[in-house]
């Protein structure tokens, strides 16, 4: 059999930092981000399914969260202002990604591929991509909470904006919407508060 580069690659998410504009007073990584995704996209998937009717695919959807950003193992993460910057850049940007999932896809065996395509490439799963970009922001908002109550101030604007696009997506994603007002005013709090 031959040597296969995939699972390596993916090992490499703990050695791209998140938030490189911003001065953090806690480093985060992309493995610990993904995870983060992984588990707030089964959760709003469990709300959806458990309060709002819905027939979800949990578990896909924390699949989807755990590799939502595995091509940026090859591109690193783009800062949001520049990625979303305007409508070129955000295009080629999208390009450049989808480049780099074809690479690291591209790592697997022919036999392993298409299981693999199905999680980088989700297709007509539109609401559970909707729950992971919400998932995703959600992470982003957890990470802007836990500066600020490390006195850091630089995450000021990033929270309130971050805070505005979610309060946006929970206007059409009640899942959204229960998990902020339920879950996210924990966040920051000490573990002696937490239990």
């Amino acid at each position: 059999m031959a040597e296969q580069h995939f699972f390596a690659l993916l090992s490499r998410l703990k050695y791209i930092e998140r938030w490189a504009l911003m001065r953090s007073s806690s480093p985060e990584n992309l493995a610990e981000h993904s995870l983060e995704v992984a588990m707030i996209a089964h959760a709003l998937c469990v709300i959806g399914n458990v309060r709002h009717g819905r027939d979800l695919n949990a578990e896909r959807a924390a699949l989807m969260g755990m590799y939502h950003d595995a091509s940026e193992i090859i591109t690193g993460d783009m800062p949001t202002p520049v990625k979303y910057f305007n409508e070129e850049i955000r295009a080629a940007y999208a390009e450049v990604e989808d480049a780099a999932q074809e690479r690291l896809l591209n790592t697997l065996p022919d036999d392993l591929r298409p299981v693999y395509e199905e999680v980088f490439c989700p297709g007509e799963d539109d609401y559970l991509r909707k729950l992971v970009k919400a998932a995703d922001k959600i992470s982003a908002l957890i990470k802007c909470v836990d500066e600020a109550h490390a006195g850091n101030a630089e995450f000021v604007t990033a929270a309130a904006s971050t805070r505005e696009a979610l309060n946006a997506m929970a206007a059409d994603l009640p899942e959204v919407a229960d998990f902020m007002a339920e879950f996210l005013p924990s966040y920051g709090r000490t573990l002696d508060e937490l239990l």
